[in-house]
């Protein structure tokens, strides 16, 4: 097995999870479909004379894979967001990334495509980022308010939404603020963040409700890709790291959540720890885990 992995072609490999995964998927109803973008480094992959593996994964936000990509050495995930994007049809669907990828390049490169996006704006881009954060928030109608209690903690996120024409981002038609309050059941500790957006959604095409459930969507595909196949798949101390596996793998991992997340299990984590144990003999007997 481990001879015929290494061989593998990754772009090949990914491209048949997502027509799999996606030929099984429920169909999604009328409307917007969003899909996240997001990086994830495999760092048990690195020798002493080679940088570990990146890969880039877009996924739709039920969970599953569409397409992944391999960040080539020496580069960053920005070069390979359009190769990414551009085997997956991008018609009505909404793009969410986090800030690295709030590039003018990208923007038009969605809006030529058909796809609207939401994106985060940091301090990586100063200007935009003043004229986002100074808007005068305090005045403006608070649009969606949620809280949940869950991890020991009390949630409260609040967005608001304005229509802002004057942004130099193609077609950016809103600019958004959520505001989210974190406290510790434990330790009463307080945590208040502030987060800012932009979308080429025009007012009224998504209610707040919507918009913020994709931004949430967006933190729980980043949560999925990191947390669990870390925590669950111990990726991270995995220390394949010769030719294409560790990428292969990292494909296969992305199958077993996709058809997990399908399956609608209401604990993804236990279920993958199931299927993990179930396999970590024969896998350890090839060689194939760290």
């Amino acid at each position: 097995m481990r001879r015929l992995l290494v061989q593998l072609d990754g772009d090949a490999l990914d491209q048949a999870i997502g027509a799999f995964l996606t030929a099984r998927a429920t169909p999604s109803p009328a409307g917007l479909r969003a899909i996240a973008v997001d990086g994830k480094a495999l760092r048990g992959s690195r020798t002493a004379t080679t940088p570990h593996v990146t890969l880039l994964a877009a996924m739709d936000h039920t969970g599953h894979v569409l397409a992944q990509r391999q960040v080539a050495d020496k580069s960053n995930e920005i070069p390979a967001f359009k190769p990414l994007l551009d085997t997956i049809d991008l018609t009505d669907t909404v793009i969410t990334a986090d800030a690295l990828h709030t590039q003018h390049a990208h923007g038009a490169y969605l809006r030529e495509r058909g796809a609207h996006y939401i994106a985060q704006v940091k301090a990586n881009h100063p200007g935009m980022f003043d004229r986002v954060r100074h808007l005068p928030w305090r005045e403006i109608t608070l649009d969606h308010h949620e809280r949940t209690r869950a991890h020991h903690r009390t949630e409260i996120r609040r967005l608001k939404t304005t229509a802002f024409a004057h942004l130099d981002y193609p077609d950016a038609r809103q600019a958004l603020q959520v505001v989210r309050w974190r406290q510790d059941f434990t330790t009463g500790k307080l945590t208040i963040e502030r987060v800012y957006l932009i979308t080429s959604l025009p007012p009224g095409v998504a209610t707040g409700a919507q918009l913020a459930a994709w931004i949430r969507g967006h933190w729980k595909i980043e949560n999925l890709l990191h947390h669990v196949r870390d925590r669950t798949f111990r990726e991270d101390d995995s220390k394949i790291h010769i030719g294409r596996l560790p990428r292969i793998m990292a494909s296969l991992c992305n199958l077993a959540i996709g058809v997990h997340r399908q399956g609608d299990h209401t604990n993804i984590a236990a279920a993958l720890r199931h299927t993990a144990r179930d396999c970590r003999r024969p896998l350890t007997a090839l060689g194939l885990t760290g």
